[in-house]
């Protein structure tokens, strides 16, 4: 079999109309910023009805080459995703194959899409979203990866070859290299190459996808459990414990935030067992947050208050049981028949470092958004009404604080994101062997001058994610301000 190229035979019709168009786009580009400095601003005319014409001159159809250039560039790349998701495999070589692949996926966003812009009118903030081309483009891309972590995870689609398998001949092979003898039923191509242990990059690519979604939003959850748990309180009432709780969230952050993962994830500290007793501590935040939360709503409601919180707080601490307990580690209190699950030993030492370190930035944040709110006449009135604490904090102030917290969290998810890449880079907390983005970079920056595609792959997922989060927290931001 023939190598497959970027675009196959499909190119030798779209890639010479797709690179005219491209040079034009960047040429409008350029004109468009040295005519913003050469040519005179758009000029204003006051007309006797009142109404203002604006005349753009020359820079209105500058601007019109600019945008229809660019929108041709994004038909022209639809063009070759169709082509690939309805032809067969190599008709537009890798592009296609991809494509191919990630059908699940495009499917899926174009569903999400419609949804949202239909009923965006009734859902809210999120529903808003959709008014900020900037979020809708960071939004795209964080549900890109996350509808590819699901289809991987869950139903064991998109990957062509299992991540951890070498193949004979295959080691550092250049994207759309064929197999040398596949098996009957095994797919044909490594689409994005070989490492240097001979691994197909694309689906390592695609699992480590899985170990940044699950890891990422629920290590940012809890430490947003942890510092809106203590972060009200100690804004709310201040005082000596605003003044304690200050204390050990400063000291936490005095401490470089790398050097600490070092010693979290150090072999020497994980036999310890150190993280295993800081899980015990930190995952029972939510229990905590969620129990706190029923009661103070459904407090003058007993009949029920009473099903509800046992029930809620029963699954929630059978969970948290599974979640601390696994055989051989310090702490294994739970009977193997009624453990739900077992946490890999190395994503919850990655897990728990995360939260920990993540907590005291929550905290502070929560604390001075608890200052200012608690001013609030509608605070007064709650007060006047005879509200307990906690009713008040977490129905009247934290509500108000939504805004800037949401904004925080996707922000927050991207740094972890960033953090995850970092400790895999320096082979900490996760398995050598793990297809997690960063081990991978690692792997392929050896070679990197020979062989970039290993190394690259998983440096631009890395980054398409975290560009989403931060486009996306700007949409949100933008919104949010309106209301």
């Amino acid at each position: 079999m023939e190598p497959l190229t970027w675009t196959g035979s499909f190119g030798t019709i779209i890639d010479p109309v797709f690179t005219l168009v491209a040079y034009f786009f960047v040429a409008a580009v350029v004109v468009q910023i040295v005519a913003s400095f050469v040519l005179a601003p758009a000029s204003e005319t006051f007309n006797p009805d009142g109404t203002i014409t604006r005349d753009m001159g020359p820079n209105a159809l500058i601007s019109m080459a600019v945008k229809y250039s660019l929108l041709a560039l994004v038909a022209l790349c639809a063009v070759y995703f169709l082509a690939g998701m309805f032809t067969p495999l190599g008709t537009v070589g890798i592009i296609g194959a991809l494509a191919a692949q990630f059908s699940p996926v495009w499917i899926a966003l174009v569903v999400t899409f419609l949804l949202s812009i239909t009923y965006k009118r009734k859902l809210g903030l999120y529903g808003k979203l959709f008014d900020s081309t900037v979020g809708m483009i960071g939004f795209a891309l964080l549900m890109f990866w996350f509808y590819t972590a699901v289809f991987v995870g869950l139903f064991d689609m998109i990957a062509v070859h299992d991540p951890l398998s070498q193949l004979s001949g295959m080691k550092n092979k250049l994207p759309g290299t064929p197999l040398r003898s596949p098996e009957d039923g095994q797919y044909l191509y490594y689409i994005l190459g070989g490492d240097n242990l001979a691994r197909d990059v694309f689906s390592r690519m695609v699992h480590g996808s899985v170990i940044v979604i699950v890891i990422a939003p629920f290590a940012t959850l809890f430490a947003f459990m942890v510092g809106i748990t203590l972060g009200l309180p100690a804004g709310y009432f201040g005082g000596r414990l605003d003044a304690l709780l200050s204390f050990l969230a400063n000291l936490v952050l005095a401490f470089p935030v790398i050097l600490l993962f070092y010693l979290l994830v150090t072999p020497e500290i994980v036999a310890t067992g150190i993280p295993n007793y800081m899980a015990m501590v930190l995952f029972a935040f939510p229990i905590i947050f969620v129990g706190v939360l029923l009661n103070s709503r459904f407090y003058t409601r007993p009949k029920l208050r009473t099903p509800l919180l046992s029930a809620v707080l029963l699954a929630m601490f059978w969970f948290y049981m599974s979640a601390i307990s696994a055989p051989g580690s310090p702490i294994s209190v739970l009977p193997e028949v009624m453990d739900l699950f077992d946490i890999n030993s190395g994503v919850l030492v990655v897990f728990v470092s995360v939260v920990f370190v993540n907590s005291p930035t929550v905290f502070r944040i929560v604390r001075g958004l608890a200052l200012d709110i608690q001013t609030r006449d509608y605070v007064a009135a709650a007060q006047t009404r005879g509200e307990g604490p906690w009713y008040i904090m977490l129905w009247e102030i934290l509500p108000n604080a939504r805004g800037p917290l949401i904004v925080d969290f996707c922000l927050r998810i991207g740094y972890t994101t960033i953090l995850l890449g970092t400790l895999g880079f320096f082979g900490l907390g996760l398995p050598p062997e793990s297809p997690d983005w960063g081990t991978t970079i690692n792997d392929g920056r050896k070679l990197l001058s020979i062989y970039p595609h290993p190394a690259l792959v998983p440096a631009l997922s890395l980054l398409s994610l975290v560009l989403g989060l931060n486009l996306l927290a700007d949409g949100l931001r933008e919104e949010s301000l309106r209301d």
